[in-house]
């Protein structure tokens, strides 16, 4: 992804800044300072920054610390980069109103209190909401890209995994199993950490792999996904250990699948995320099994792995061309386990295509 990229994504910022008359915006949240300016993708913790960019209706900014000047430098014209040390919030704010900022929108999502109350004592701070966000859920032709290539490894990943469920395997060996794949097939790294779940345990939507083992004749749930070329894939498979399924593994496989086949087959430009998931709960309600339903149906993904829009009954919105989401629907009965199976989908200009 070339410079060009992020200032045409900066300029679409600054069209949304003054449409909300902003002077200028703050941004803290890793994903959305990557999104921008192509510069770490990461912070090490909540309450450490790898760096902020600020953005104007003329330059913009990058402020970071000594451990990632060459970073930096190598994605932004050295005169806008300020370097701060053991005075950040004064540096910063200098630096600020050196350039004749001294207003601001921040993501307080995204700001740590102890940073929001430094910087106030120099700027005027003005919460925002989504702003970058609303920008990221429409994926250009390079994100759509990466994200193919991501859910690439996915489906590798999944034909060779399905090999190694055998009888006497534990959940936290199959998770390892899934994470050195992802490594040494070019991954950068988890998109989150891996959920693996045997028999009941699959019906923890978040399982936390442990050392149950894989039995003959049970189900195990897998939900994992990888950071290729900074971009993430999410997908959940059920499989049976044994070479026959039960009866109602194949019910249960079959009601997940119609619902959601159903929310696939009418997801389109200008559908309502909450019409998606009532295609789905309509199947489950209709079957009489809504209640094992306990979840959304799906959620965006792109540089994070949850990501606007929420398909859910309270999601808002309606679908555009360019939005990638997860269809996810499953079903849990904690005294049996659960079935999910998800794919991601992209919307196009006259419905989706799954990836």
């Amino acid at each position: 992804m070339n410079t060009s990229a992020f200032e045409k994504r900066r300029q679409a910022l600054k069209e949304e800044m003054k449409a909300r008359e902003l002077p200028a915006m703050l941004v803290s949240l890793a994903a959305n300072r990557y999104y921008l300016s192509g510069f770490e993708l990461h912070d090490a913790q909540c309450n450490e920054s790898s760096g902020w960019v600020v953005v104007t209706p003329g330059d913009d900014y990058l402020f970071t610390d000594p451990r990632y000047v060459d970073a930096a430098r190598q994605v932004w014209p050295d005169e806008n980069v300020c370097v701060y040390a053991g005075r950040k919030h004064e540096e910063v704010c200098s630096f600020l109103k050196g350039k004749g900022v001294t207003s601001m929108g921040f993501e307080p999502k995204a700001l740590h209190l102890f940073d929001y109350d430094k910087l106030k004592e120099y700027v005027d701070l003005a919460p925002t909401e989504n702003i970058v966000e609303s920008l990221r859920i429409i994926k250009d032709a390079d994100e759509i890209y990466r994200m193919e290539e991501a859910i690439r490894l996915n489906h590798e990943l999944f034909e060779y995994i399905e090999g190694e469920l055998v009888p006497g395997r534990t959940e936290a060996e199959i998770a390892w199993l899934v994470e050195k794949f992802y490594r040494e097939h070019g991954a950068q790294e988890l998109a989150f950490s891996t959920i693996v779940g045997v028999g009941p345990n699959a019906a923890l939507p978040h399982a936390i792999p442990g050392q149950t083992r894989l039995r003959e004749n049970e189900l195990v749930l897998i939900d994992c996904g990888c950071r290729y070329m900074d971009y993430n894939s999410d997908q959940t498979r059920t499989f049976w250990v044994g070479e026959t399924p039960s009866d109602r593994f194949k019910k249960t496989m079959d009601q997940v699948r119609a619902a959601q086949q159903a929310a696939i087959d009418i997801i389109r430009p200008g559908l309502s995320c909450r019409e998606a998931y009532q295609a789905a709960y309509a199947v489950f309600e209709k079957d009489g099994v809504e209640a094992m339903f306990t979840h959304g149906l799906g959620h965006g993904v792109g540089l994070e792995t949850h990501e606007p829009p929420s398909l859910s009954r309270v999601g808002q919105g309606e679908l555009e061309p360019g939005m990638v989401v997860t269809v996810e629907p499953g079903l849990y009965d904690p005294e049996w386990g659960g079935i999910r199976w998800e794919y991601e989908v992209l919307v196009t200009e006259d419905g989706c295509r799954v990836l």
